[in-house]
């Protein structure tokens, strides 16, 4: 008897012609994780959604325990044992967590056929569930006052709590800590001890060598391969999801120290930080590290003007400034690339010329209008020179990948021409090629001389592209590394402090 649960064969879909899936494959066995990887436009999500019923082939098979799904809905798919926990977190904020995870299952839960909600058998129910899963977030509250990381605890208690035969998990840490991911893996071991089939989608590399048995990768919609995870190297991975040799990640550090460009001096803010004081130098990549909440991205905004700090000083050339809104901070020479690009990064429904030129309208101004054509002509130069991959300018935003749209950010600081630029998580939800790129792309700025701070939870990021290291923990800075002194190792032992 064959222990392969879910097979798929020759999957085809297309979009207005364009084919987005061509002949993919997969076979998926109990007590399995076996991870999918692919650049973004792989097809990655276009699959998930088939496998999940929101969308219906246009050719191949699905086989999930020996019956054939076709025309299958979601709920159909839900009560058949496959489960997905999404990217992009689908909570409904007022409610609590318990009705959350037990959503459209209540008289099933209660065993209530008619009435009011048994909220003391769902919460009940939920807290058992957290418990079991080593987390601690109370069942009775309300999903709006959770954390990001905590939303995206519950929406993985949701899919355990479906008694999934199948889960899906797309980029299921993208938001959580260190500490919450030991935890996440802690949990997929166990399902795995159960039987339970995991298809694992993730852009960090680290993850998928420490969680996964098996490794399929899809390229522009097609099956390149599936290895066994102990099989395929790192390097052989990168080029089988490229369609190319990357030789090393990132680009070796050409640093020589120039000028004092930015100092912070004992800067702090209530119980978010405190004391921190360090300088970045021109050409130089200050990396900050530290695990979440450690008050990373909080030294970030307040530097910005985002927030302000209840005392401490920045300095730009030796002379202290006063920041009270990021206006302020882009005429004095700081940009600032934030770590939820699609929050506060651009703006969707805008095209790539005007957000890039967003920061930088009065270099465009014609009278009291924006020139158009001064507009192109820059957006097009930037376009060109940070090979943002669009149908043309004036494609909007949204319809980018990550990769490309994390760009359209980075080339809206430079056209302010900041001298200090802030990299807040840069690579997050972006694909292994669109990284390297970044990398490039962030050495390249260094080498003109543009001081540049990056924050990163990624300790690979952080080392290989560094040329020193800042490290917090809860709000206070305990190491400033070298690189040479820098390891994952040494990060970790200051980070946990």
């Amino acid at each position: 008897m064959t222990d392969v649960i879910l097979e798929v064969t020759n999957l085809s879909k297309s979009f207005s012609g364009i084919k987005a899936l061509d002949g993919v494959q997969l076979a998926l066995r109990k007590g399995e994780v076996h991870a999918l990887m692919g650049e973004n436009g792989a097809g990655k999500s276009t699959f998930m959604k088939i496998l999940i019923g929101l969308l219906q082939p246009d050719s191949g098979e699905i086989i999930f325990e020996g019956i054939g799904l076709k025309n299958h809905g979601v709920n159909d798919i839900l009560k058949r044992g496959i489960s997905m926990i999404h990217q992009e977190i689908l909570i409904i904020p007022e409610l609590t967590v318990a009705q959350n995870i037990f959503l459209g299952r209540e008289k099933e839960i209660t065993g209530k056929s008619s009435g009011w909600l048994n909220d003391k058998v769902l919460n009940a129910r939920a807290a058992e569930l957290l418990s079991q899963m080593e987390v601690s977030i109370a069942a009775d509250i309300k999903m709006k006052y959770l954390s990001v990381a905590e939303m995206q605890m519950v929406e993985i208690a949701k899919a355990i709590s479906n008694e999934a035969k199948v889960i899906i998990m797309d980029e299921p840490t993208s938001a959580i800590s260190d500490k919450e991911v030991d935890t996440l893996f802690k949990i997929i071991r166990n399902l795995k001890e159960k039987g339970v089939a995991i298809i694992y989608i993730s852009h960090k590399m680290d993850e998928i060598y420490k969680i996964s048995d098996t490794i399929t990768v899809l390229r522009d919609g097609k099956y390149i391969g599936t290895h066994a995870a102990s099989a395929l190297s790192n390097s052989s991975l990168i080029s089988m999801m490229v369609g190319r040799e990357i030789d090393s990640m990132f680009p070796d550090s050409t640093f020589v120290k120039g000028e004092k460009v930015l100092s912070v001096r004992n800067l702090r803010s209530g119980k978010k930080f405190s004391e921190i004081s360090f300088d970045v130098h021109a050409g130089e990549i200050l990396g900050i590290a530290g695990l979440m909440g450690a008050g990373r991205t909080e030294i970030a905004r307040a530097i910005f003007g985002l927030d302000k700090p209840d005392s401490g000083d920045v300095l730009i050339n030796d002379e202290t400034i006063s920041v009270k809104s990021p206006r302020d901070a882009i005429k004095l020479g700081l940009g600032y690339v934030s770590e939820d690009r699609k929050a506060l990064g651009f703006v969707p429904a805008l095209s790539i010329r005007h957000n890039l030129t967003l920061a930088s309208l009065p270099d465009h101004r014609k009278g009291i209008f924006v020139s158009g054509p001064s507009e192109s002509k820059t957006a097009l130069q930037m376009i060109s020179d940070l090979r943002i991959k669009s149908s043309g300018m004036d494609q909007k935003v949204k319809y980018l990948s990550g990769g490309n749209q994390q760009k359209v950010v980075i080339g809206k600081v430079l056209l302010a021409s900041p001298s200090v630029i802030i990299l807040d998580e840069p690579t997050r939800g972006v694909d292994v090629g669109a990284k390297f790129e970044i990398y490039k792309l962030i050495r390249g700025l260094a080498e003109k001389g543009i001081a540049i701070i990056m924050i990163s939870s990624e300790l690979p990021e952080i080392v290989g592209m560094s040329d020193r290291i800042m490290v917090l923990s809860k709000g206070k800075q305990t190491a400033m590394l070298s690189k040479e002194e820098a390891t994952q190792e040494t990060i970790m032992k200051y980070a946990v402090a």
